[in-house]
Formats: C-alpha cells, structure tokens, sequence
C-alpha cells in the first residue's frame, strides 16, 4: 500500500497524516487515496491498450458516490447487481451505456429501471430471469440486450463463502444448459444476444483457475457461431485477489496478458468485472483505542470501531495489517484487537503485537473493498465517515450518522 506510507514517524494517506484526518473528521473513519484508485483502474486500461475492451468496476466492492465518480472520469464501465447500484452509478455521473447488470434475483422494476436507463447488457442468471427480461422488455417495446453468466464449474480455491463458480453455487447458468438455453434467447423476440458472461469468485491469487474458466468459455462461444449465434463481447468477470497478509497475487499486467493470449486473434470486446483488485488497498479504517485489558492469558485492544463497520474479519476469518498511526518506542505487547459490540466474534485483528495506550490511533489496512459497503447499524451504531485524499487535499465524501437518524424512519404505536 505504497500510497500510505510514514512521514516523520506518522502514517500518511498521499500527502495528509491520519492524525490530521481524525482531528477534523473523528474516528472510525474510512480513508482512501484517490491516487491508488486511479493507478490501480489504469493499470487495468494500459495492459488492454491494444486490445478493444471495457473495465466495469464492481460497485458491490465500495459503492461511495465519489468513488465511482473518480472512476467514471477514467472511462470506467460499471457491473451492478441492484437497482439501487445503478441508480448510484447514474448520480455519480457513470454511463449508462458502459453498465452490465448482474445477480439472481433481479426484480421487475429494476429490470424497467436499467431498460429505461439504456444499459449495455443484463448477464442473466436463470431461464426464469430471462423470459422475465423479454416479457418486461416486450410490455415497454424494447429490445432486451442479453448474456447469459455460465457457470463454468471450476474451483476458485477461495473462502466457500465467495465461490462463485462451481456447479452448486447459486449464480449462473450449468454450463450443460447455456447452449439450449441460448438458443432459446435467440428465438426471443424482444431479447438480443450480445455476450458471454463468466465469474468465478473473488480473492483468487493464481491464474489457472481464470484460464480454465475462460477456456470453456471459448469453446462454448465457437459452438454458439457453429448455431449462428454471434458473441460480441466475452466477459471474465472479476475475482482477482490483492495482498492482505502474504498472499502473492499476480500482478494486473500479468493476469490480462494471461488472458488475452488465451483469447488469440478473436475480434470479440474483452470486458472484466473488478472489484476488490481496485479498491482494496486503496482504503484503510483509521480507528481510536478505547480501554486496554491486559489479563494472564490475553490482552485486549478494544478500538472504536467494530464487526458493524468492518465485518470481514467476523465474516470470514479475514486478516488485515493493523498499524498504529505514531508507532511508540516501547516493547510490545500481543494484542486481541476488537470492538465494543456484543459478540464474541467482534475482532477486527487477533494475535497482535503494538505498543499501545489508550487514546492511540491505528489503521485497519486494505480496507476499501467490501468495508463500508458491508457495514451496518448493529447495537444501534452510525456509519463512519469516510474521507477521500488527493494529494494533499482531503475530501469528506461521506458524512458521519448520527444515532437521531438511525430510527427517524420508525414510529411508536398509538
């Protein structure tokens, strides 16, 4: 995460210390670098210069408004999975001709919405889903761009909670049944086939899996041309891993030169859905320890934030580098980092060594996918504030909640 990195013994984002940041915007607080989205989006687009292709960023992976916006700037398509990530995505100035709609259970009325909104193409994930899009398509007198997401049955090797691609997954067509049931789209009069869709889960760090994926892919796409059913575009989706702890992903150049030479010659666009590989280690939760609790056994770190502002850890057993922000000169101790809500699966880090009194700042690293986006008002807590820097500006993009605004929605019985 070279874009945070220590300056006079204090950890910075770009040019601004996180002491500062918490100053004026209080912790926890979400903090990201807008150089690190922008290096990471164009190391994407430079490797596919020579190649007609489309980057769709993952909104699931952090959906702030300003996030998409600095990637909209970049040229950036988008793949959503809700109506209400494209109604973000439209807000933050996103073309709507550059989105892809995924996900299984998309509703009638964002099926309308995005058909109103113009969007490159539904990847749709059942043949329920698809005669849903041409009947909707056909009461609104519209032609229905379609592909069809196939389940290409190839183990990711990932957390079975974010595998995607085998046979028992809830996602995607069975790769048996993408070839009648494209036939079928075919002979639909208000749908128009337009691509091949594929994702096989997130945080994978090698590249077999994406080849063998892809590879059935192909071979489908030439069985489809043998029916004459042309294939405009072959999407891979997302998936790729960045490093936590000691993970060793490859890096972004050498995945799509990868993946291209698997594709040869073909004239189709290449289109990829990235999401954590973006925005992953451009964002860290700047927290503030609360009490320490040293005991014969274990010590405990207990930080503001917790489980409601980053569930990972909770979720998956996930691991992220904890660093204080002003490192201390005194020994260490080993730290159970957690937070105050009630659950014993509230820990953000386990088994780490800091020098810490309370009062301290520390920084939860590669925390800008699926952190904020997987937040939640658990024990009745706001959401951070989150905080953009460029340079040596820093941008408040999303205001703290206050607890008034958690149940103004709701009413007392007469």
């Amino acid at each position: 995460m070279s874009h945070f990195a220590y300056r006079n013994e204090t950890l910075h984002a770009e040019g601004v210390s996180l002491d500062r940041i918490a100053a004026q915007f209080g912790t926890p607080c979400y903090v990201y670098s807008r150089s690190a989205l922008e290096s990471a989006y164009r190391a994407y687009d430079e490797a596919l210069v020579h190649r007609d292709h489309l980057i769709c960023y993952a909104v699931k992976a952090n959906s702030n408004i300003a996030v998409l916006s600095v990637l909209a700037k970049l040229g950036s398509g988008f793949d959503i999975v809700s109506g209400g990530e494209l109604a973000r995505v439209l807000a933050a100035g996103g073309d709507p001709h550059k989105i892809v709609f995924s996900g299984v259970g998309k509703t009638v009325e964002e099926i309308r919405t995005a058909l109103d909104a113009g969007i490159l193409c539904f990847n749709v994930e059942s043949e329920d889903e698809l005669a849903r899009v041409n009947r909707i398509a056909g009461e609104m007198r519209r032609v229905a761009p379609v592909s069809l997401r196939v389940n290409p049955d190839v183990d990711a090797k990932t957390h079975p909670y974010i595998a995607t691609g085998l046979k028992d997954n809830k996602f995607g067509i069975p790769f048996s049944a993408a070839l009648p049931l494209y036939k079928q789209a075919a002979g639909m009069k208000h749908l128009r086939v337009v691509g091949i869709d594929c994702h096989i889960g997130s945080q994978l760090t090698e590249i077999p899996p994406f080849i063998a994926a892809l590879q059935k892919l192909l071979d489908l796409v030439d069985r489809l041309a043998t029916a004459g059913i042309e294939i405009l575009h072959i999407d891979v989706g997302g998936g790729l891993g960045i490093r936590y702890r000691d993970e060793t992903p490859p890096p972004i150049a050498e995945y799509i030169r990868a993946l291209t030479t698997c594709m040869g010659d073909r004239k189709q666009t290449i289109m990829f859905e990235p999401g954590r590989s973006l925005v992953g280690n451009t964002g860290v939760l700047l927290s503030r320890v609360e009490h320490l609790k040293h005991g014969a056994d274990r010590n405990f770190a207990v930080i503001d934030a917790a489980m409601n502002d980053l569930i990972r850890p909770a979720l998956y057993d996930a691991w992220h580098d904890i660093q204080a922000v002003a490192p201390r000169r005194t020994p260490t101790r080993r730290y159970e980092i957690v937070g105050p809500i009630c659950e014993s699966g509230d820990f953000l880090g386990r088994d780490r060594d800091l020098s810490l009194t309370e009062g301290d700042l520390i920084a939860i690293m590669s925390a800008g996918a699926y952190g904020m986006t997987m937040s939640s008002n658990y024990n009745t807590r706001p959401r951070a504030a989150e905080v953009m820097v460029s340079g040596n500006e820093m941008h408040l993009i999303r205001e703290r909640e206050n607890v008034a605004q958690l149940f103004s929605s709701e009413r007392l019985l007469p």
